[in-house]
């Protein structure tokens, strides 16, 4: 972005959230790691129908694995865990193509890449880590005639480690947005995504804790507030990704804040 850098934010964790630039006509312009994420290639299609877009799919493929996950049998997770692993796969693509000089040479398009410096990276990265582990929860489950230490070690381990993946990730993602732990942006898409995803990933957490299985006897701790747990997650995992949509097709709004005499009062919602 051309002009002179005024702020930027990392809060200590090293991975800039957002950059305020002075422009030449004397106007500050904010730069924010999510809205350039979701916002780098040209949009296509409507809000609600646009399968040559990638953001699209994303949203439609969480939507569709949460709402198996909600389902609440076996198969359906094996499923849902599926599809998630799919969405996560192309956030964190999402993710490594907007990196600095990512768009240099678009013929030459990398898979994976090590980039601790962007948040972005690391949110996308621990989510698309869990989802795999989740892969191997749900496969493994569906087997029968599983002993008591089988089921502690490849059904309940891979799920726990699934579900911190995802609240480590879901964290991440939430600071990104607030550019901080804690920020108040109800006109945000981003900001209702965010703290969904974050509702969502402790509900799993909860799931995982009460859905502990015991390698002595193979009986779950709690199974009634696991599977609400399950449950509850499913749900705002469901409401995020629809919301991805609309974010995916909303205009460009905080990105230019007040004018010429140096003054930080930003137009539309604060930070």
């Amino acid at each position: 972005m051309p002009g002179h850098k005024l702020a930027e934010r990392d809060h200590g964790l090293g991975a800039v959230t957002f950059v305020d630039h002075v422009r030449s006509d004397g106007l500050i312009a904010r730069w924010e790691s999510r809205h350039h994420r979701k916002h780098l290639r040209a949009r296509s299609g409507s809000t609600w129908w646009a399968p040559k877009d990638r953001g699209w799919w994303i949203a439609v493929l969480f939507a569709v694995g949460s709402a198996l996950f909600a389902v609440g049998s076996v198969p359906g997770y094996v499923a849902g865990s599926l599809f998630f692993t799919s969405a996560a796969y192309l956030t964190y693509r999402e993710a490594v193509d907007a990196a600095p000089g990512a768009q240099d040479d678009p013929g030459h398009r990398r898979f994976f890449v090590y980039q601790p410096r962007r948040i972005d990276w690391w949110a996308t990265a621990v989510q698309f880590a869990g989802t795999l582990y989740f892969n191997v929860s749900t496969g493994v489950a569906v087997k029968a005639d599983l002993t008591a230490q089988a089921a502690h070690q490849h059904v309940w381990r891979p799920d726990a480690i699934g579900s911190v993946c995802f609240l480590v990730a879901s964290a991440l993602a939430w600071f990104e947005v607030c550019h901080g732990w804690t920020a108040w942006r109800p006109r945000s898409w981003s900001w209702w995504i965010t703290l969904l995803n974050l509702l969502g990933s402790i509900a799993f957490g909860v799931s995982a804790v009460a859905g502990y299985i015991s390698p002595a006897t193979g009986e779950l701790r709690n199974a009634e507030r696991a599977n609400l747990g399950t449950l509850v997650g499913a749900i705002c995992f469901l409401v995020g990704a629809v919301l991805l949509l609309p974010e995916r097709t909303e205009e460009a709004s905080g990105q230019v804040t007040a004018s010429g005499d140096g003054s930080h009062a930003t137009i539309g919602t604060p930070c």
